[in-house]
């Protein structure tokens, strides 16, 4: 998918929040500056969240409660470290369970290994301007 703005991403995110489900995890992959976070204020929209939804690239992850599913949003940008890594996706991994909300994590390549179902976005520049998306459905069958 082709988008060509950030307005288009944000509409594409909100859109997309209709197909998750609490419990639902999405990892998001790109370069920086590639729209994750934009993406992610889409999905905000989406499940109606009222606050603003800003990058966790320092605070690590974010809480939002105010809409129809919990959104957690982790980003792994600053962490080096595997176990380090993995030890916050779990703490937060637990409070999503808890609380039947929907976690999306920036930069998981250190964590995927451990996680069974995910969905998968990966978005990258498109060659003159605009951001190409490509979206992979969690594979149930793959852990069964």
């Amino acid at each position: 998918m082709f988008f060509g703005n950030s307005s288009e991403t944000l509409s594409f995110g909100k859109s997309f929040a209709k197909k998750l489900s609490p419990k639902s995890i999405v990892l998001l992959k790109g370069p920086i500056g590639a729209g994750k976070t934009s993406f992610v204020k889409g999905i905000g929209k989406g499940l109606l969240i009222k606050e603003d939804i800003t990058s966790p690239t320092f605070a690590l992850s974010h809480q939002y409660t105010s809409g129809l599913i919990p959104l957690i949003h982790m980003d792994l940008y600053r962490i080096e470290n595997k176990t380090s890594a993995e030890e916050l996706f779990i703490e937060e991994e637990e409070t999503m369970e808890a609380n039947n909300g929907i976690l999306i994590i920036e930069w998981p390549e250190l964590i995927m290994p451990i996680i069974k179902l995910f969905w998968l976005v990966e978005i990258s520049y498109a060659d003159n301007f605009g951001r190409k998306f490509h979206v992979t459905e969690p594979n149930f069958s793959k852990n069964l």
